[in-house]
């Protein structure tokens, strides 16, 4: 199989690589194109506005979190049917895992992908020194094929004239498009980053429209497209979800149902398969479609819903995941909503599996920023001004619905609340962070709460565990 790609990255974090990934995809997609948009590392906004500009789910390729070796897979599933791929990096193209080399980084992925790489330069403040920074990302590493340069935040056409004018005598890489500065395409943030899209609906798809327009009017899209087309075919399978439950049953590991074959997203769920319910809407935004398709491959029937409108859990819930997102912003809402932080309550103390990562461990908590939640966890959360941050390879210290004792995994944290205390009389992981060794999160019962994301596909067995426990409180 053999998909058209390319690779935006950018010699360091906020050069515009995220306007500019997002305008060539709507721009592609404006031309009738399918357009597959993807993300490197472990964030959840940027590919929201991916999702937005490409009609389909923007997605992760994560090296850290699910392994080099499913990179490519992981893509080649994503991408299925797509007639072209963009793939944002992240950070500076040659940032990755601290202290583990090339682990994660953009380029990482993209000599996985054998993917051409663009560079987009903020050319603000610079006219020939453009050239030297953009021969010295070229020659770094002989395996990264960077193959055209977009420059952005450019002032003027005399700007532009001295900025191809250098890079045609000093650096050999095209110059793919000049992109002017502008304040229409600017997203807003805060704390943890650009606000994601799913909180703004009608601005989000504006500001992803004017991104779109932008870029066609900047950048010469049939080269984009040309170069798109040089990337050979991978040597890989695409990754299914379905095969991977395969896998966990023979080896004896327990699954809710008979996985079910071919894209788990699509047709009806099996005859009695346990409904998770899994929460979403602004204060909830942050999930993988992985993982959702796993719990669908390994037997359940997967359910949204919205903490902030919701008078209770779906009919029939028999387990329940509430992933990361910012409560801390709607921590009104939430805490008014008492009907549904009641049935969360009941749920749980029912013996009901609940799954709990950062968002959600606040709110299954007592109070966040002294307002009640669910009551679900003996913690109390508040915003503090400290970001944590950072990739951790931790090992489940209690067995939980998620995974049992001694279960070890690859995920991150991120960010700026405080819960105290940290970790229950069972914790639900333990990980070594250069300060020394760690303790955090809780399993608790049948709950499984922590800071820690997780990638499922990293990590099958957390989805079959989890279907399976909630196929053993339905079946009480």
């Amino acid at each position: 199989m053999n998909i058209p790609r390319l690779v935006v990255a950018a010699p360091s974090s906020g050069a515009g690589k995220t306007t500019v990934a997002t305008g060539l995809i709507a721009a592609l997609a404006a031309r009738g194109l399918a357009v597959s948009p993807h993300k490197v590392g472990p964030d959840y906004i940027d590919p929201g506005y991916h999702g937005l500009a490409a009609g389909r789910p923007g997605r992760n390729l994560d090296a850290f979190m699910c392994g080099p070796e499913r990179i490519a897979p992981l893509f080649l599933h994503g991408a299925a049917g797509a007639d072209v791929a963009v793939v944002e990096g992240v950070m500076g193209l040659y940032d990755g895992a601290s202290g583990r080399g090339e682990l994660a980084s953009t380029a990482h992925v993209a000599k996985l992908l054998r993917a051409p790489v663009v560079l987009v330069v903020d050319a603000s403040s610079q006219s020939r020194s453009v050239a030297a920074l953009v021969h010295g990302f070229a020659s770094w590493d002989p395996e990264v094929r960077l193959a055209g340069v977009i420059l952005n935040r450019v002032a003027s056409d005399r700007h532009e004239q001295l900025l191809r004018e250098a890079l045609e005598e000093g650096s050999g890489v095209p110059v793919l498009g000049s992109v002017r500065r502008s304040a229409a395409v600017a997203t807003p943030s805060r704390h943890l980053g650009l606000i994601p899209a799913v909180e703004r609906s009608a601005e989000a798809l504006r500001a992803v429209a004017d991104m779109g327009e932008l870029v066609a009017a900047s950048v010469d899209l049939d080269a984009v497209l040309a170069l798109a087309r040089t990337a050979p075919p991978l040597d890989a399978e695409p990754w299914d979800p379905a095969a991977e439950m395969a896998e966990l049953v023979a080896a004896g590991f327990p699954v809710a149902g008979a996985p079910r074959a071919g894209a788990p997203q699509a047709g009806a769920p099996q005859a009695g398969a346990p409904r998770i319910a899994v929460a979403g809407g602004a204060a909830f935004s942050f999930s993988y479609a992985e993982n959702t398709e796993l719990l669908t491959a390994a037997g359940a029937e997967v359910v949204p819903f919205d903490p902030l409108h919701a008078d209770g859990l779906p009919e029939g819930t028999a387990g329940l995941v509430i992933g990361g997102g910012f409560p801390e912003l709607y921590v009104r809402e939430l805490s008014a909503n008492g009907q549904l932080r009641s049935a969360i309550a009941a749920f749980a103390a029912s013996g009901g599996p609940v799954a709990a990562e950062c968002a959600g461990l606040l709110y299954l908590g007592r109070e966040l920023d002294g307002l009640p939640m669910c009551g679900v966890l003996d913690t109390s959360a508040r915003m503090t001004e400290r970001l944590t941050l950072g990739y951790r390879e931790a090992v489940a210290l209690h067995d939980s619905p998620l995974a049992p004792t001694g279960t070890r995994v690859r995920g991150h944290e991120f960010h700026r609340t405080v819960c105290e205390p940290g970790a229950g009389e069972r914790a639900a992981w333990g990980w070594r962070l250069p300060t020394g060794p760690r303790t955090e999160g809780f399993a608790a019962g049948n709950v499984h709460a922590s800071y820690l994301h997780l990638h499922w596909a990293g990590s099958p067995q957390l989805a079959a565990s989890f279907a399976a426990a909630a196929a053993a409180h339905r079946a009480n």
